[in-house]
């Protein structure tokens, strides 16, 4: 299978297993991996999700070797799912990439699908498909200036150039670095700190970030967050703030 699913407890990891070729997606790829994510949503026993690769490398982009060879074998469609997969999609449960070797081309906006990337300290990131006229339609030219700002998004969309790690981490792109090998590992830990959080607070909160970029004013933002906020206030805050007053949590402590 070119796309593996496994769940440890409430977290399912997503690989893609094309390590001959980097991991490059094809069409029947990008369906398996938008059919993973669409089960991870629906699955009210997994709360994480983690995106990886198989063979060292995270994602070397879309199969350049089909669209030269003229077959349909890349979704290129302008509705339905996108030509990576699951690029178009916001679930309500976040996900977070492990990432070893190579996340460059579509494989750098699968990366900044996810909500945060956990990333090897050798690992490559950046528009490599800038050289051979590929441009960026799973949502990069959106989310990367998203996450980094414009300006450094507009040097990696120009100029293509390699980013390795640790410029990642400064500008952003990276939210964790980690040992060679130990990008998932460092990712599965993660997405358990994540899952021991009250869930639909968390969620609440983070579809409120996601959505305020799609507010024009400020005030409407404001609006959704805190109506979203208080549809958990009776659910989860109320329950904290008893476990708060009984001792739990004091001078910084976070378990």
């Amino acid at each position: 299978m070119t796309v593996q699913v496994e769940q440890i407890d409430r977290i399912t990891i997503v690989t893609i297993n094309r390590p001959e070729v980097r991991n490059a997606v094809d069409r029947p790829t990008a369906d398996r991996l938008a059919e993973a994510f669409r089960d991870f949503e629906a699955n009210e026993e997994s709360n994480v999700a983690i995106l990886t690769g198989a063979g060292g490398h995270f994602c070397a982009g879309a199969d350049l070797k089909a669209v030269a060879s003229g077959e349909r074998r890349n979704r290129l469609e302008v509705d339905g799912d996108g030509p990576m997969g699951p690029s178009r999609m916001l679930l309500s449960k976040p996900v977070i990439a492990a990432i070893e070797g190579y996340a460059v081309a579509g494989g750098l906006e699968l990366a900044c699908w996810c909500d945060l990337r956990v990333v090897a300290s050798d690992a490559k990131l950046g528009v490599f498909c800038r050289r051979w006229g590929v441009p960026l339609i799973d949502g990069g030219t959106v989310r990367l200036p998203r996450i980094i700002g414009l300006g450094r998004a507009l040097d990696l969309i120009l100029t293509g150039r390699e980013v390795p790690a640790s410029e990642a981490l400064s500008m952003g792109l990276a939210n964790r670095v980690c040992e060679p090998g130990d990008a998932l590992g460092q990712a599965i830990a993660l997405a358990n700190r994540i899952d021991s959080f009250p869930q639909s607070c968390m969620r609440a909160d983070r579809i409120s970030a996601y959505e305020s970029f799609d507010f024009q004013e400020i005030s409407e933002a404001l609006r959704s967050e805190f109506e979203r906020g208080m549809t958990v206030v009776a659910s989860e805050s109320i329950a904290g703030a008893t476990k708060f007053s009984a001792g739990e949590g004091r001078h910084g402590k976070f378990e």
